[in-house]
């Protein structure tokens, strides 16, 4: 079992910035991808940003050159750095870890951003 503990969610005016991070403890495999999904009221859920331990990312198109994801591997953490946030990206926004075999999700974070 991997435990994922979220922090740093919070209300924010359009433009502003907020940082995520996520800690993970527990089974923690050498080779995993860590991540963000976020879910809006009345949307699906979707992927934001993922990182491989490698430490390749990738990012959904519309937070393209204002998100940014990082970790740490020896804290096991994960980072987002949110920087000019619209109301668009208004949502709860869970951290994810991920291997081969299995997939695990914390518990969530609201980030509102208001207009």
């Amino acid at each position: 079992q991997v435990q994922l503990v979220e922090s740093g969610g919070g209300l924010v005016q359009t433009g502003g910035s907020l940082r995520l991070s996520c800690a993970a403890s527990g089974r923690i495999f050498s080779i995993n991808t860590m991540g963000w999904d976020r879910q809006a009221p009345g949307k699906q859920r979707e992927s934001v940003a993922t990182i491989t331990s490698g430490g390749s990312a990738t990012y959904k198109e519309s937070v393209k050159g204002r998100f940014i994801i990082s970790r740490d591997g020896a804290k096991n953490t994960v980072y987002l750095q949110m920087n000019s946030l619209q109301p668009d990206d208004t949502a709860v926004y869970y951290c994810k870890y991920l291997t081969r075999d299995a997939a695990y999700w914390g518990q969530g974070t609201q980030v509102t951003v208001s207009s």
